[in-house]
């Protein structure tokens, strides 16, 4: 039985520590729509050096499937709980998710022309990878940082900007 798309939502999971891959490849066997996003690290060992992929938020992972398959996480060893306020799992906007992968899998520097950009001001990223993403001010620091906030989950993605610029949302009150 296929879902409509718009009765899915993304939630972020808790994962006991360092199960997110386990807890990951056990939520895609139950058919449920996952994204866990990794980075390459290179890690020390005494006798060697090796590049693994680590998760870009330790114990989070995001999956994304309609309100009513709720409990079918759990099915899956080493979920811990969803992200919840106010005992409701917090559902994640599907533009701060894209504005995630496309972060981490771009794996680029990005510009941005800080002129007259505030803290707090929405914008959008108006060219390259990004273009599209809307995301709020939260931080300016030298010209060159944009921090992109998830706020359901309380991360910021720091995006590098170098060659894209961003255009002020407008107000949607006149």
């Amino acid at each position: 039985m296929k879902t409509d798309p718009k009765s899915e939502h993304w939630f972020a999971l808790y994962t006991k520590s360092r199960t997110e891959k386990r807890v990951y490849d056990s939520l895609t066997r139950l058919g449920i729509h996952t994204y866990l996003p990794l980075r390459k690290e290179l890690k020390q060992w005494s006798d060697r050096k090796k590049w693994v992929e680590t998760p870009v938020i330790n114990s989070y992972i995001f999956v994304r499937l309609p309100e009513k398959e709720y409990r079918r996480v759990f099915e899956a060893p080493g979920v811990v709980a969803y992200v919840c306020y106010k005992g409701k799992a917090v559902i994640i906007p599907d533009h701060e998710m894209e504005a995630m992968r496309r972060t981490v899998e771009n794996k680029m520097s990005f510009s941005v022309e800080s002129g007259g950009l505030k803290k707090g001001q929405m914008v959008t990223v108006t060219s390259g990878p990004l273009k599209g993403v809307t995301g709020r001010v939260t931080h300016i620091r030298g010209q060159k940082k944009l921090y992109l906030s998830i706020t359901n989950i309380g991360f910021t993605l720091v995006v590098n900007l170098d060659e894209d610029t961003v255009m002020e949302e407008k107000s949607e009150t006149a």
